[in-house]
């Protein structure tokens, strides 16, 4: 089975992409829903995320992501330091969830998948490309935030330009060319190199 990895700036539209390719019955690990589960569910994560960010981190419903989210915005060295712990329990979820599956391919869809040395843990990389403006409208219509938030998350993520050029294949999402049979293309080919 081959492991894919779906990714694509804020905005791009790689969830939308994901949900095309379940339909096709291909699985999908999303990794921003798992980092949250495994926020809460993982205890050894849960206690690094305690030494680091103090008893506050939680509360009577788990994570308390309000004060984890005052902890990191605008301060690179705690949001590193929440990455280094986070992005290793989910690597190493995203790696088992993978060995359960059955199917000719699995995608796993992330936002941060260069940026965390994800794609040595997968077999051939999908960007979904959008222009900036398109993804700062999209982001700030789904989030409700400001064009100023969209562009200081932008920040913290790799140039798009060049993480498109790091993928093995690239899905346009840029409101001229229809999705939909990109991915069946891409769905036919990554059947056939599977050899399934």
């Amino acid at each position: 089975m081959l492991r894919i990895g779906l990714t694509g700036g804020i905005g791009s539209g790689k969830s939308t992409i994901a949900k095309i390719f379940e339909v096709l019955g291909i699985p999908c690990y999303f990794a921003d829903e798992a980092a949250k589960r495994l926020m809460n569910e993982d205890l050894e994560l849960r206690n690094q995320l305690i030494n680091h960010f103090g008893e506050q981190a939680y509360d009577a419903n788990g994570l308390n992501r309000a004060y984890i989210a005052s902890q990191v915005f605008n301060n690179k060295e705690k949001l590193d330091l929440l990455n280094s712990l986070v992005h290793p329990a989910t690597i190493r979820d995203a790696d088992e969830w993978m060995k359960r599956q059955r199917s000719p391919y699995a995608i796993k869809e992330a936002a941060l998948i260069f940026e965390t040395g994800s794609e040595k843990w997968l077999d051939k990389v999908i960007g979904v490309y959008a222009p900036e403006e398109i993804r700062i409208s999209r982001t700030m219509t789904r989030d409700q935030v400001s064009r100023e938030e969209v562009i200081d998350r932008m920040k913290n993520q790799l140039d798009e330009e060049k993480k498109m050029k790091l993928c093995d294949f690239v899905i346009h999402n840029d409101e001229q060319q229809p999705v939909i049979p990109q991915v069946l293309e891409l769905h036919v080919r990554l059947t056939k190199l599977s050899g399934q």
